[in-house]
């Protein structure tokens, strides 16, 4: 069973074994605006992503990542999904993201 949650304190260690891209203070202000989620399948976390609002209007994913062992399983797919599914439901009508040019992920 695939799941996504909102992030939490609890995640914090999982959090970081993904993300060591920013402080502990700034996961827990993602924890408190619900601005990140963590992707669970089976129960098991397997991914994150964490966004802002560019511009202070428009949502920017900020971060993706599933964990290796779990990638090229749909599981990014899914985050994204999720996190587009529920900007709609908030009232945004547009999402930004941007990956490196030497990453694989700018073909996803």
């Amino acid at each position: 069973m695939i799941s996504t949650q909102y992030v939490t304190d609890a995640d914090k260690a999982f959090w970081f074994t993904l993300d060591a891209h920013f402080s502990e203070q700034e996961f827990y202000k993602k924890v408190r605006d619900r601005q990140g989620y963590v992707l669970f399948a089976d129960g098991v976390p397997k991914g994150i992503l964490r966004y802002g609002l560019f511009w202070d209007n428009t949502p920017f994913c900020n971060m993706l990542y599933v964990e290796p062992s779990a990638q090229k399983q749909g599981y990014g797919r899914m985050l994204m999904e999720f996190w587009e599914a529920d900007m709609r439901s908030q009232g945004y009508g547009m999402t930004l993201t941007s990956t490196r040019t030497d990453e694989d992920a700018q073909h996803f």
